[in-house]
């Protein structure tokens, strides 16, 4: 049985979980070209997740004593700034994702540095913090993006897929650079839970995974990352997976990794200081 023998959590627990949700909102692809306005069902869809699903979530994270990092979108911390200023109240962590969730990859580094400014201007005024962290919204950034980031105060991300341990993002004249958890593509809600009427392909046939079955890949996920000893990360978004029914998967998944005593549960921000505290230079 293999186990990466070269990692140490704290309080000497054999693995780590960051858990970690895309509060999107109705932001992304559809608000950028502006046909959003001409859908009030695409709309409403998207701010299901701050107005309804995000509170529910919050009341199960409490449940299960289980801290979380929320990567939102600055225009959603505008729009919704109550439901924002509850995650921080609980104890979460908020790190930047885009403003309208842009593809930073479409963008030039002046325009990365004007969506990176307006989000902490927005975050600093609605929620009265200077958040440490990004995910990329679109899985994808320019060569120069990490040097960028960390000009603008970040210290981590979670956008790449390079390993499945923290490691370090090289940035010319940083002693360290910047720390990456990567997430997969696996732990993400979207890839079995996100029905859709169009396409209608394949024709005749569900258009989602079960329940049963998305839990019991999420589960196998965990035990892969436990047994050899990693850092787990997840991509999940609260429209999608905190909705009445599906949020027992969220909770049955939480049992799931709290049945094993020796895990470290911790946001994004807190594994990336320890990361650097063990792995880094001075």
């Amino acid at each position: 049985m293999h186990r990466t023998n070269d990692l140490r959590w704290p309080a000497n627990a054999r693995a780590s979980v960051a858990l970690a949700f895309d509060l999107d909102g109705p932001t992304g692809a559809a608000m950028l070209d502006g046909s959003i306005w001409h859908k009030p069902e695409y709309f409403t869809f998207g701010g299901y997740g701050p107005y309804r699903a995000l509170p529910r979530l919050l009341d199960m994270l409490k449940e299960h004593a289980t801290p979380a990092t929320f990567f939102v979108p600055a225009w959603v911390v505008e729009n919704w700034p109550r439901q924002c200023q509850a995650i921080i109240e609980q104890g979460h962590e908020v790190a930047y994702h885009g403003y309208r969730h842009e593809s930073f990859f479409a963008l030039d580094l002046a325009q990365q540095r004007e969506v990176m400014n307006i989000s902490a201007d927005l975050f600093k005024r609605h929620l009265g913090i200077v958040a440490t962290g990004f995910r990329t919204p679109s899985g994808d950034w320019h060569t120069e993006t990490p040097a960028l980031l960390m000009e603008c105060g970040v210290t981590y991300s979670s956008s790449m897929r390079g390993d499945d341990r923290p490691y370090f993002i090289e940035v010319p004249g940083s002693a360290n650079g910047l720390v990456e958890i990567p997430g997969r593509w696996e732990l993400d809600d979207y890839a079995s839970l996100a029905y859709t009427r169009g396409p209608n392909y394949p024709s005749g046939l569900d258009r989602i995974a079960s329940y049963e079955q998305t839990l019991d890949n999420w589960c196998r996920e965990f035990d892969g990352t436990y047994r050899e000893g990693l850092c787990m990360t997840t991509l999940f978004h609260p429209k999608i997976s905190a909705k009445p029914g599906r949020i027992a998967l969220l909770e049955r998944f939480l049992e799931h990794m709290h049945s094993k005593a020796d895990v470290w549960f911790a946001t994004c921000h807190d594994v990336a200081q320890f990361w650097l505290k063990e792995h880094g230079h001075d």
